[in-house]
């Protein structure tokens, strides 16, 4: 048996290097890939496009020339001209008028009837992201309200340019002899894009805000429609706390993102924003489907700022854009450290290079903490992380069981539906690596083994019984005559005793019982042994 041991060891030794390895005893731990990749696929489903919409009724009076002020005017173009100081024709001396207008615009215009009205809708896009599975989420403070002033000029630029418009043909057709060309409609244009905002009037103003989800059965798609989110509290806008919570009712299940803390990362980490950048969302050219997909960029932690009000920011690297706005900003372990908020912008209000700054979580948790909202993560996010990390890994059979519990807690998720599909088809392609466990192994080793002590035992087992077939006596009856009886001695050699190797050993005597035929019975006569020989007796049947 110490033999068949050492043999099933040895043969085990030479098999289980073959086998697959053990299962992941730290199943959140980063597979070997990309720091981006790993956190863009984890997050991505708890970060959402944001909307906040204004709706009302912009009325604007229509304006007059003030005849008194204009005729002064005229009075000093003539002037002008006469001292040289603008050319004579009458393109240079309308121009000189319209610039003048402009410039004080209240002195030459003034409000009459009628009034004029149009329904207006403005608003804009940002990024928030879900904090709790029933439906909290956090976003930036500007991305829910703005200041009166930001407001107006919203909405008189979306509903006062056809306004504008008609205005400018109208006090350009009074200039008898002056054709209209690019330059002096715009002159035109810019008197009454001043007036009419400056007269302008909202009506009726209603404010909305929504989250685009994904219907069920969709994922991030077509099917995407507008749900309605409550304003539970908001901040001071930037350089204020720039924070906001949101609630979107009705929830359960929803993804989200853990927070970490303020001290875990520092001047050096890297930083990763995630959100929706406008010049992907405001282009015609990309599909809804892509649209509403997040963006990750990243960069190198500067430095740590304080506004003159004593509100903490991080000054990043990252670029971000426009749309930005609100969308979480992760550490390299997957939590989030902060919230993008601004970036510094080109005198044409284009975002700048590299230069971004994010509110610090540690002022996420203290408003949070003011309406008792705490961060929770749902079975959702737990079995989509742990399904990621196998199919990264290229556990495919793993992670397919845990994708398919992601769909049936949470319908809506945009992206599960998508994994399934590659995961059975990297099933089917054969490119599974999932480990199988210790216990199946070890059962699988003991199974073996067995098999392999009973094939040793039986081939043993065989073995003597051809031994034994080969060693047993002759049947009764058929006992060869002794060798002395078979070939006559000389006399001379009557007492030379051939050897003889014995086949059984009876106290140092042989016997032999029941005589046949042609066999001498010698009963209980012994024979003289020496050493292993015999002698055989005389022909007489005396003993020797």
């Amino acid at each position: 048996m110490t033999k068949i041991a050492a043999v099933a060891t040895a043969v085990v030794a030479v098999a289980l290097p073959t086998l697959p390895a053990a299962a992941d005893t730290a199943p959140d731990e980063r597979p070997d890939i990309p720091v981006g990749t790993w956190l863009a696929a984890r997050t991505q489903p708890a970060v959402q496009l944001t909307s906040f919409t204004y709706t009302g009724t912009v009325a604007v009076p229509t304006s007059t020339i003030n005849e008194t002020a204009f005729n002064g005017l005229t009075q000093q173009a003539v002037e002008a001209v006469q001292a040289g100081k603008i050319s004579s024709d009458e393109r240079s001396i309308a121009k000189w008028l319209f610039q003048r207008i402009a410039a004080d615009v209240d002195t030459y215009l003034t409000e009459t009837t009628p009034e004029r009205t149009v329904e207006a809708e403005v608003g804009g896009l940002c990024t928030g992201w879900w904090v709790t599975p029933d439906g909290y989420m956090v976003t930036g403070a500007h991305c829910v309200q703005v200041g009166e002033t930001e407001l107006s000029r919203l909405f008189a630029q979306q509903a006062l340019a056809k306004f504008n418009e008609q205005d400018a043909k109208e006090i350009i057709s009074g200039l008898q002899g002056i054709e209209a060309d690019e330059e002096i409609l715009k002159l035109a244009q810019q008197i009454y894009v001043t007036f009419n905002t400056g007269h302008m009037k909202i009506r009726n103003l209603q404010q909305s805000l929504s989250v685009l989800q994904s219907l069920p059965g969709g994922g991030v798609d077509k099917t995407a429609k507008a749900t309605p989110a409550e304003l539970v509290s908001v901040g001071e806008s930037y350089p204020g706390k720039d924070f906001a919570l949101l609630k979107v009712n009705g929830q359960q299940n929803l993804p989200t993102v853990p927070l970490g803390d303020d001290a875990d990362v520092r001047t050096g980490d890297t930083l990763y924003i995630s959100g929706f950048p406008g010049l992907v969302t405001n282009t015609p050219f990309f599909s809804l489907e892509s649209k509403l997909e997040p963006a990750l960029t990243e960069g190198p932690y500067n430095a740590k700022r304080t506004t003159q009000t004593g509100v903490p920011y991080i000054q990043t690297q990252a670029p971000s854009y426009h749309g930005n706005s609100g969308g979480p900003v992760f550490s390299k372990d997957g939590k989030v450290i902060g919230m993008l908020i601004a970036g510094t912008v080109s005198e044409g209000g284009e975002a700048s290079e590299s230069e971004s700054f994010v509110l610090p979580v540690s002022i996420v948790k203290e408003k949070l903490g003011e309406k008792n909202v705490k961060p929770a993560q749902a079975i959702t996010t737990t079995r989509y992380n742990e399904a990621l990390n196998d199919y990264f890994r290229n556990y495919f059979e793993d992670a397919l069981p845990k994708f398919r519990e992601v769909q049936a807690l949470f319908p809506n998720h945009p992206y599960v539906a998508k994994y399934i599909s590659d995961t059975q088809a990297a099933i089917s392609a054969g490119k599974d690596e999932s480990p199988r466990p210790v216990l199946m192994w070890v059962l699988i080793g003991a199974g073996a083994l067995l098999v392999l002590v009973l094939a040793v035992v039986l081939v043993k087992l065989l073995g003597r019984r051809r031994r034994r077939a080969a060693a047993t006596p002759p049947p009764y009856g058929s006992i060869p005559p002794p060798p002395w009886q078979q070939h006559q001695l000389p006399a001379n050699q009557a007492h030379v005793s051939p050897p003889v190797q014995p086949y059984g050993y009876n106290g140092g005597s042989y016997g032999y019982q029941h005589g046949q035929a042609g066999q001498p019975y010698l009963g209980d006569q012994t024979r003289d042994v020496r050493y292993g020989q015999f002698s055989p007796p005389h022909q007489d049947g005396r003993p020797s």
